[in-house]
């Protein structure tokens, strides 16, 4: 870190993208890849896509929910999630519980089927029916222990294990009551389980998140994207249903849209290139909450009428739903061009006066040096904020200098004695009366100059001064440009008090480096003494004791 280089540590937000992640093999211990769930998982869920095409190809008159043909493609679609699952992590019980799901699944689809037969035998009927309740509820059942164990499909502790068989015995329960009741079909004890499992699924859920590691949160991401997405297409079509009758297969079109969820285990399980869904997510929220506050102020108009329209009514009220959600969606790309466009209008660039706060904290993330960092502000300041001269004055030796003008107005420099200073870094931003009693050389040739004086401080020591000063006549500075001038000074501060900083730790380095230096060249001097004091006694030896041995 040399002198004049920004060193401070200031948090950069950067654009979230759909970029790769690392495999958390890469950076944790990876477990074991072993197969011991792929030939179970495999079998289940070609099975699984046998009894739905069994379902299909069935001579029935029995209306099965949305459709056969609807039920058995999600059903074929579970089945394949959890092939590709368990193929790219085999070492997960996770794509083996998505297969027991689609099992279930086909098991209550092929039942329900098989009930409209003509002629069957009353052992048939009772054996297809305890099919469809019990393979139906075992659906709930599965999909709160999948959650449950999101990302991997491990519960993992205690809590999350009884939850799970809590739920596997409540499905018992209602499977018991629903086979009880055949050939009747009740809902009520259905939709009792479904919100039991909702409750006990979301709570386990947000706890598993709130302890989920940086590689597991991409995964649990992506299944709330599921989730909100089906739910969103439910929701939209139940309100669209409601406001306009349409469209006709409301059931039909909610159970397609769970397509989402399989889609989003599956991208989510990606071990090779795992895909971030953060910022996808983020604009997903933000959509689905608009288009739900559209449809919730309809609904409020619909009670207040107090009665369905009808007619022209009705097609009327479908325009304007239609005309309002696409507002919604187009609000925030809206609202982002017309701002642009009235700042560029209005100031004359892209950026209002306050920007120049937000783009100072980047620039210092950058490491450029000082004096292009000054200079980069005094610019920003004068075009921002319609400046005449925009300069920075930085303290040096008990003197201020100025370190940058816009336009370059050359160097300069006032000298300032301790109390001088101590009232000039007490002043906060002043004017041309402040300046005209401690710093009258600052305000020029004009009488009544337009100008602010901002010193800039740092644990109430002075470090410098931003002056900034308009054409004489223009508009004077309000109390939002001194707010903008008292935080940018505190963050000129920062940045000089660091590069203070940078320059006494350069000179402890330096001077440690001398003292290192001085201390070999020590060493090297007593090691060449002792070696030249060696050779004295071995010439000494030599000329004179070995000398007289060898005469004598």
């Amino acid at each position: 870190m040399g002198t004049g280089t920004q060193v401070s540590e200031f948090t950069e937000v950067q654009p979230l993208e759909l970029t790769s992640l690392r495999d958390e093999s890469d950076v944790e211990t990876a477990r074991p890849r072993s197969g011991a769930h792929a030939l179970p998982t495999y079998g289940l869920a070609l099975f699984a896509a046998v009894l739905a095409v069994w379902a299909v190809l069935l001579d029935t008159t029995a209306s099965v929910g949305p459709g056969r043909g609807e039920l058995a493609i999600l059903v074929g679609i579970w089945a394949v999630t959890a092939m590709f699952v368990t193929r790219q992590r085999p070492e997960e019980p996770l794509g083996f519980l998505l297969a027991v799901g689609a099992l279930l699944g086909g098991v209550a689809v092929l039942g329900a089927a098989t009930l409209g037969r003509a002629g069957i035998l009353d052992s048939t009927r009772d054996l297809a029916s305890a099919a469809r309740a019990f393979g139906l509820v075992g659906v709930f059942a599965v999909a709160l222990h999948a959650t449950l164990g999101l990302p991997d499909g491990r519960l993992g502790s205690t809590a999350r294990t009884v939850s799970a068989v809590v739920g596997y015995i409540a499905a018992i329960a209602v499977g018991v009551v629903l086979y009880s009741d055949r050939p009747e079909f009740r809902i009520a004890p259905l939709v009792v389980l479904g919100a039991l499992c909702v409750v006990i699924g979301v709570t386990g859920f947000v706890a598993r998140c709130q302890r989920a590691t940086v590689m597991q949160r991409p995964r649990l991401q992506w299944s709330v994207w599921g989730a909100l997405v089906a739910a969103a297409i439910a929701v939209v079509v139940a309100v669209l249903a409601a406001l306009v009758d349409w469209p006709d297969h409301v059931f039909a079109i909610c159970v397609a849209g769970t397509v989402a969820v399989p889609l989003s285990l599956a991208l989510g399980s990606l071990r090779r290139h795992p895909i971030r869904i953060d910022r996808l997510l983020v604009h997903t929220i933000v959509l689905v909450g608009l288009v739900g506050l559209v449809g919730a102020v309809y609904l409020l108009v619909l009670l207040g009428l107090g009665r369905r329209p009808a007619g022209d009514e009705r097609t009327l009220l479908g325009l304007s739903l239609l005309a309002a959600a696409l507002a919604a969606l187009a609000w925030v790309p809206a609202r982002e061009w017309l701002t642009d466009l009235a700042t560029r209008r209005v100031y004359g660039e892209r950026h209002a006066p306050d920007e120049v706060l937000r783009t100072f904290g980047s620039r210092l993330t950058r490491a450029l040096p000082l004096d292009e960092l000054l200079l980069q502000l005094a610019e920003s300041l004068k075009k921002t904020m319609n400046l005449d001269v925009a300069e920075v004055w930085t303290r040096t030796a008990g003197r201020l200098e100025r370190a940058v003008s816009v336009p370059d107005r050359g160097s300069a420099h006032l000298d300032l004695g301790p109390e001088e200073e101590v009232v000039v870094a007490r002043a906060g931003v002043s004017g041309p009366a402040w300046a005209r009693v401690w710093m009258p050389v600052l305000l020029g040739p004009s009488a009544e100059p337009v100008m602010r004086l901002a010193p800039v401080t740092n644990s109430g020591e002075l470090l410098g001064l931003i002056v900034v000063r308009r054409p004489d006549g223009a508009i004077p500075f309000d109390e939002d440009d001194d707010q903008a001038l008292t935080e940018l000074a505190r963050q000129v501060g920062l940045a000089l008090h660091n590069v203070k900083l940078d320059s006494a730790l350069q000179e402890s380095l330096d001077e440690v480096r001398r003292q290192a230096d001085e201390l070999r060249a020590s060493r090297a001097r007593i090691v060449q003494a002792t070696d030249a004091e060696r050779r004295r006694i071995e010439r000494d030896l030599h000329d004179g004791a070995q000398q007289h041995l060898v005469a004598l």
